[in-house]
């Protein structure tokens, strides 16, 4: 098994809104290895970006606190970094890929010049060997024309090429890990699939690991080595890709993959997707027990009553529930 590059324990991110605590992530554990991809997957405010942000230290303070836990990098706990010392590894030893470039990056300066900084700050290079930097940085991204495209303006690219862009910056300074947080939303078919071979491409060439956040399981399932599934809040199942997809024991991501449109059906018949009752509850709410089970057509009462733990239940395959487990009284 390939070693581990960084280790989360138990992190708890919470911000204080006018309806009460949002409890954004709630003590996650989670293991990023060396090289390998792992897709990180939940419903739209099941905490997946926020674990992001609180492992690179992005929170906005206020509303947002890291109330607990420990991100383990380099035998350094970031969470107890001074600002100074995090930001030497911010951007240049764990990059990100934000989610909607167009608002990530800077209209007012050339794409060329926001790729050149992040290049005079971390490794000190002059003003014109980061401009060369950046234009090869381009090209092996895919930009055609880089001489000419680095003095573009965000506004004068494509959402495809912004989006390039943002993947020439977080490489830029070779990083160890890099978190892309849906870096195929807003792009149609033919892009997307461009661009998850570009990531796969970089990820064998410079050997980085990659986490992968992300609602389509379509693009988890074709390019992650192993997957995490979110919901409000906390991870309720984990395991290498091959086998969440043949063996799901969760309620949670039995449904989500039963909601998939399927196309290997003997006579092609047109049945009817699954969907998952109700919706997520509210991250303010501190409900008892499994926090899936107002929606889990298998719940028992134990359910409602206390939380399971996260248990290995096969060799890798870990789950947090009392059905999975068998142990239901």
């Amino acid at each position: 098994m390939n070693p581990a590059v960084l280790s989360i324990k138990n992190l708890k991110t919470q911000f204080h809104t006018a309806e009460g605590v949002v409890r954004a992530v709630d003590g996650i554990d989670l293991t990023v290895r060396s090289g390998r991809v792992l897709g990180v997957v939940g419903e739209s405010g099941s905490g997946k970006s926020v674990t992001a942000l609180s492992v690179m230290r992005l929170i906005p303070q206020p509303p947002g606190k890291i109330v607990s836990g420990q991100v383990w990098f380099n035998g350094a706990d970031l969470m107890t970094l001074k600002e100074n010392e995090m930001q030497a590894i911010r951007g240049k030893k764990i990059a990100m890929i934000f989610q909607e470039p167009m608002t990530s990056l800077n209209p007012v300066f050339t794409v060329g010049n926001q790729i050149s900084e992040m290049l005079r700050l971390h490794l000190n290079m002059n003003r014109k060997d980061a401009r060369i930097r950046a234009i090869e940085l381009l090209d092996l991204v895919g930009i055609p024309s880089a001489e000419r495209r680095v003095d573009d303006y965000p506004h004068q690219l494509s959402g495809g090429m912004r989006q390039r862009v943002m993947i020439a910056m977080a490489i830029s300074c070779n990083p160890e890990i890099v978190f892309a947080d849906e870096p195929t939303t807003a792009l149609d078919v033919t892009i997307q699939a461009q661009i998850l071979v570009l990531l796969e491409e970089l990820r064998n060439r410079l050997g980085m690991s990659l986490v992968l956040i992300s609602h389509d399981l379509g693009v988890i399932a074709e390019v992650a080595h192993d997957v995490a599934i979110m919901y409000a809040g906390r991870i309720v199942e984990e395991a290498a890709t091959e086998e969440l997809f043949s063996h799901p024991l969760h309620p949670y991501t039995q449904g989500l993959l039963a909601s998939l449109p399927r196309f290997d059906k003997a006579g092609g018949r047109r049945d009817r997707l699954q969907a998952i009752p109700g919706a997520v509850p509210k991250m303010t709410e501190e409900l008892p027990g499994c926090k899936f089970t107002p929606r889990c057509g298998v719940a028992v009462p134990r359910c409602g009553r206390e939380e399971p733990p996260l248990k290995e239940v096969r060799p890798g395959h870990r789950v947090r529930c009392w059905v999975a487990f068998g142990d239901t009284p």
